[in-house]
């Protein structure tokens, strides 16, 4: 009896990945079997290989000049890496997937690329972009859209080119509740219709669950569960929610409440509004306080001008019109508008980081990553080692230390991030999405470090956090006062 491959069938064969900047394998000795039509949710811990083995299955890895591999992957019975346009893949970040410049015609690309007739183009991209529920105009610049915005873009370009296989990378990170639910269920809406292969890696578990067969759980040693939801979460569940995958109905341990009451405000917003481009408000009206030793979460919808409030909180862009001022505690001899500071000055005043990892990455190494502020401030060479010692050891990057932070997992990516603003000790932390792509485990981690910065030390006081998220479990973790953006008035 012949396997005669079939559209949408995948198979791995004691397949591996190395970085060809890397002495440690990305994932090794990788076995499974996927069916056409199969949806399969793909889980594991943060770096456990689960967008390289994607980017793999799109033949996205490059060749041997990028890496090395062991093993056989195979779409339809043919090598992945020669299989390109059978699968649609859409990114942890979406900013590295658009590519032109308008929206109609970068959701159109990957059906120009296949050769689709002109008028069929336009009908399914129209048809994708109602989908996901992404309501702008067809020539409004990819620019001027929200991470979000760009998030349900990618999603649309993918779902246009009606794909055998769909491989779907963490595609609600940055979407509001409404923007996750759009998703998933245009995804739903394709699957009931077509007899697509659907691979999804999402640590929101329980979103998937109603739309998944199959659970395949990537860990050391290659898959260490493979079965039905229920058999996976239900039989292992306790051991997977300890090497850090979120089961359903096992949260991950909370840090304490704050120690002591909100301080004063370090930062006041009165009748503020932000704006990218000038003259152009995307949110106004804003009054706000940020106090030192407490959380604010901003929340909103995508589009509301969440990210564009943080950056100005954090010095980076200019009020497009009234105030933002600083307290003399936290200028300490500057002047009080945070956007006049020079970059050294903001170092230990207020730390930033940005909704897209890769936008802040300077060094060459991950340990190098987390020395940059530290140095740029002068501090001792044996207070940044123990400093950076201790991150690295708390946000389980120590073995990547040397590696480049270019090469590490979008979790890991942020968790870099997060510690290396950490590491300048900043009286004022802002923070965009800083709990995308965590495993259950780096997630409490995280927060607990958070936490820590909040709380401060019997005799210093703790540190203002503002967090831009839709994650409601770190809002209530960090037990942060809310200010939700509806976008200009």
């Amino acid at each position: 009896m012949t396997d005669e491959p079939r559209r949408g069938a995948v198979e791995a064969r004691g397949w591996g990945w190395r970085h060809a900047s890397r002495r440690a394998w990305a994932l090794r000795d990788v076995s499974f079997r996927i069916d056409p039509g199969e949806r399969v949710l793909l889980l594991g811990a943060s770096g456990s290989g689960k967008s390289t083995l994607l980017h793999g299955l799109a033949g996205v890895l490059g060749g041997d000049e990028e890496g090395e591999q062991t093993g056989e992957l195979r779409v339809d019975g043919a090598p992945a890496a020669g299989a390109r346009g059978r699968a649609g893949l859409v990114l942890q970040d979406p900013d590295s997937q658009v590519i032109l410049a308008r929206v109609g015609d970068d959701a159109a690309f990957g059906c120009e690329n296949l050769g689709v007739p002109r008028d069929e183009i336009w009908l399914r991209v129209g048809a994708a972009l109602d989908a996901v529920g992404l309501d702008v105009p067809l020539d409004r610049p990819t620019k001027a859209l929200s991470g979000g915005q760009k998030q349900r873009l990618a999603l649309a370009g993918a779902l246009a080119m009606q794909p055998g296989i769909l491989l779907l990378d963490e595609p609600t990170a940055n979407l509001d509740p409404a923007g996750v639910a759009e998703v998933r269920d245009a995804v739903a809406a394709l699957l009931a219709h077509r007899a697509t292969t659907l691979v999804v890696v999402e640590h929101r578990v329980e979103v998937w669950l109603p739309l998944v067969d199959r659970v395949i759980v990537l860990g050391e040693g290659g898959v260490i569960a493979d079965g039905s939801p229920d058999a996976v979460l239900g039989r292992e569940g306790r051991s997977l929610a300890a090497a850090g995958v979120w089961v359903p109905g096992i949260p991950p341990a909370l840090p304490p409440p704050p120690a002591r009451a909100p301080g004063a405000p370090l930062l006041t917003a009165r009748g503020l509004a932000v704006a990218r481009v000038r003259g152009v408000a995307v949110a106004d009206g804003i009054d706000l306080e940020v106090r030192a030793g407490s959380a604010l979460a901003i929340t909103g919808p995508n589009g509301a001008g969440k990210s564009t409030l943080g950056l100005t909180v954090a010095g980076l862009l200019a009020p497009a019109s009234g105030s933002l001022t600083a307290s003399p505690v936290l200028a300490a001899g500057a002047t009080a508008e945070p956007i006049r500071w020079r970059s050294r000055e903001l170092l230990t005043r207020i730390g930033t980081v940005f909704q897209d990892p890769e936008h802040q990455l300077l060094a060459t190494t991950v340990r190098a990553e987390l020395e940059v502020g530290p140095h740029a401030l002068g501090l001792d060479p044996a207070v940044t080692g123990r400093r950076v010692d201790e991150l690295l050891e708390r946000l389980r990057l120590t073995r990547l230390a040397e590696a480049n932070p270019y090469t590490l997992s979008g979790g890991e990516k942020r968790r870099l991030t997060v510690a290396a603003a950490l590491a300048t000790a900043p009286r004022v932390l802002v923070l965009d999405e800083p709990t995308f792509g965590q495993d259950a485990r780096t997630w409490a981690e995280l927060v607990t470090l958070l936490a820590r910065l909040r709380d401060g030390t019997d005799a210093e006081e703790g540190s203002a956090i503002v967090a831009i998220t839709h994650d409601h479990a770190v809002i209530d973790a960090l037990r942060a006062d809310r200010y939700e953006l509806r976008g200009p008035s």
